[in-house]
This record gives structure tokens, C-alpha cells and sequence, in this order.
């Protein structure tokens, strides 16, 4: 049985499983400022009792200050930050983190943040996250954090694929460097980095500094408020705005009428294979068919499934069922207490590379109208 079978077949969590420790993945290409970023953050007040991950303590250069104890790999910071460094693999370090709260032998952290230092690619860590039974009985994926270069970031997308990757998968999109580019500048990379990703907000800060309180708690569940907030977690309104279907220039009509719009862009910048879009279904699911679809797409389509996001309406289930995943996995689906609004249709955010909403949408409807083999 594939993974999404294992973790999805079964029935649906209640939301208590929501209230394991949110992690935050913060990402970005090279030179994007993660490392100020970081500095920062670690300073501020607001990150006391969070854990953060990051692959050499010197590319930080921490300031003796801020430092109360120190351990072989540990640090334990003024703020109440603890900071830990990777050594070996991700997996043994996140473990160990938590048998170590859980022996009392470091500060009992609330949340968890990964800087994915020289990595241009978040997905193996959402993956590292979600699919290793242990971390994803003690951790659930917050959101993920994207730093932009305002300097160079059009010039990178334009070459590489990975920067526009991880632009399309961030929860939330930092410009930075936003002090060395003119306003038109800034505008038109706002517009790229939107047209990629409609819903994740994007701030602007210089030398890093922003306050923690933007990029934290993106997920479903809101530890600040003990409440769940699907609104702001789907954001579904961002996929249905008018200019929006095709991720960049051309919207819906991308591949028909490009002389319609006065331009014809590259056919190969990176964007144009990047689709952010929501698909709706009226009637209830029938759940094992949808399980059936979910892991027909991660089988055949799994590396082109950047996000998904949703809150669906299954058969024989009063109360919705939230389910989120990256490329080939998806966590554990999760029944929330109540719907958030009268809108009973089930809602699916998809970012995705080459593929297209008319034939996700056709195939969701042909398996919930055929019979499970």
C-alpha cells in the first residue's frame, strides 16, 4: 500500500492531532538574506520557547549577548530561543530534539523552525516532516517561509527552476533587500511572485527585519487562539480572482490567445508551468473514491503536485475534513470541529506544475462517479 493509502485510507484524525508542534520551514535561493533573517528573528521576544534548526551556528554569528548556555550543538538564547544544528541527518536531530523535551533536558519549545541553509529544494524536508511516522506523530508542517531577493530574484527565475519552486510553495513570501530597488521594480516582482502563488502574503523588509508574529501560525490550527481558522489557511478567494487561472501574463487564455493580450511571453520561463488554481465539487465525496484519485495523482503526477490544500464534504460525515500535501505525500487527513461558513462544496487548492485545472477537475469527477476496484 502506497503512502497515502496508509495515512489516508483510514478514517479521518480528529482535530486534537492539530495540536502537535506546528514547524516552519524557512527557504530560500542562495543569498536571499535567510541567515539576517534568522539573526533577527532569534533576538525577538515573541520566538521564546521556539526550537530552531539551521545547519552551522557560524553562518549566524550569534551574538555572545544573546547566548545563555551552550551545549555540544545546542544553544540556548536570552529570548528563550533554543537553537540546534543538524549534524547527520534531519530526522535523528528532530527526534532527538524531542526526546530531549520530553526528558526535561532542554526548555519544553511550542514551535519549530528549519532554515534550509544551501538546500534550494523545501520539498525533501515537507517530505522529511510528513512521511516519517515518528516526527509525524510529534509534528505537523506550519508553513513555509520563502525569502526573495528583490535584486536578483527576476534574473534567477528566469534561469533556474528551483527559485520559482520555491516561491510557488511558500505560505509566506519575504522580499528582502527591498531598500536597494526602485518601487516599479519592486511592483513587477510582486506581480511575478503572485501570479505564481495568489494566496500567501508577501512582505517587504529590509535587513531582515520583520516581526515574527507575520510568518508563524499559518497553518490550519492557531496555537495563539487554541481555534482553527480554514479561511485564512485555504484562502480560496486569492484562486478565483478574475485575472487569475494561468500563472503568468496570460492567465486562462495562456495557451490559446496570447496575441489577444498584446504580448507573447517565453514558453519556457519556469513560471509558465507553474498553475495555482481551486477546483470545487457540489455533491458529498465518497471518501475511498477520493482516496482512490489522491493516490492515482501522487502515483502518476506526484513530483507535479507541489501543494494541495483542502476542506471536502464526505459522504456520511457531518463535519469537514481537512487534508494537505506536497508532491508525494499527505498528511494524515484531519475531521474539524464545524464548516466555516454555510458553503458545504468541497474545496481543493492546487499548485501544481503542468497540470491543468479542466483535467484534475474531469478526473475527480470520473472516479467519484465509478466504482472502487
Amino acid at each position: 500500500m502506497s503512502d497515502i493509502a496508509a495515512q489516508t485510507s483510514e478514517a479521518p484524525v480528529k482535530e486534537k492531532a492539530l495540536e502537535k508542534l506546528p514547524v516552519s520551514v524557512i527557504t530560500g535561493f542562495l543569498g536571499s538574506g535567510k541567515t539576517t533573517l534568522l539573526r533577527h528573528l532569534l533576538a525577538q521576544d515573541w520566538m521564546a520557547d521556539t526550537a530552531v534548526v539551521i545547519n552551522e551556528f557560524g553562518e549566524i554569528g550569534l551574538d555572545h549577548e544573546l547566548v545563555e548556555a551552550a551545549s555540544e550543538d545546542t544553544i540556548l538564547l536570552s529570548s528563550g530561543c533554543l537553537c540546534c544544528t543538524v549534524r547527520g541527518d534531519l530526522i535523528d536531530t528532530l527526534r532527538r530534539l524531542y526526546k530531549q523535551r520530553d526528558r526535561g533536558e532542554i526548555p519544553a519549545f511550542r514551535r519549530l523552525v528549519i532554515e534550509t541553509t544551501g538546500l534550494a529544494d523545501p520539498a525533501p524536508i515537507l517530505h522529511t516532516l510528513i512521511g516519517d511516522p515518528l516526527l509525524s506523530a510529534f509534528y505537523r508542517l506550519d508553513g513555509v517561509v520563502t525569502t526573495v531577493d528583490a535584486v536578483n530574484a527576476m534574473a534567477q527565475m528566469d534561469r533556474q527552476p528551483e527559485p520559482v519552486k520555491q516561491a510557488a510553495v511558500a505560505d509566506r513570501l519575504l522580499l528582502t533587500k527591498t531598500d536597494l530597488v526602485d518601487e516599479a521594480k519592486l511592483q513587477k516582482l510582486e506581480q511575478r511572485l503572485h501570479d505564481l502563488n495568489p494566496a500567501a502574503p508577501i512582505y517587504r523588509i529590509v535587513q531582515g527585519q520583520v516581526d515574527a508574529r507575520h510568518l508563524f501560525n499559518a497553518g490550519l490550527y492557531d496555537p495563539e487562539t487554541k481555534s482553527l481558522d480554514v479561511q485564512r489557511w485555504l484562502r480560496e478567494e486569492a484562486y478565483n480572482a478574475p485575472d487569475h487561472g494561468h500563472a503568468h501574463g496570460d492567465h486562462e487564455h495562456g495557451d490559446h490567445h496570447a496575441d489577444d493580450h498584446h504580448h507573447v511571453h517565453d514558453v519556457n520561463r519556469h513560471d509558465d508551468h507553474i498553475r495555482a488554481f481551486c477546483l470545487t465539487h457540489d455533491a458529498p465525496l465518497d471518501w475511498d473514491r477520493f482516496v482512490a484519485w489522491i493516490e492515482m495523482l501522487t502515483t502518476t503526477q506526484g513530483a507535479n503536485l507541489l501543494r494541495v490544500k483542502g476542506i471536502l464534504n464526505v459522504a456520511g460525515e457531518d463535519k469537514p475534513v481537512a487534508v494537505h500535501g506536497v508532491q508525494h505525500l499527505f498528511h494524515p487527513a484531519v475531521v474539524l470541529p464545524a464548516w466555516p461558513s454555510e458553503d458545504r462544496r468541497s474545496r481543493l487548492v492546487f499548485i501544481t506544475r503542468d497540470l491543468d485545472r479542466e483535467v484534475l477537475g474531469k478526473s475527480l469527477a470520473d472516479f467519484q462517479k465509478s466504482a472502487v476496484v
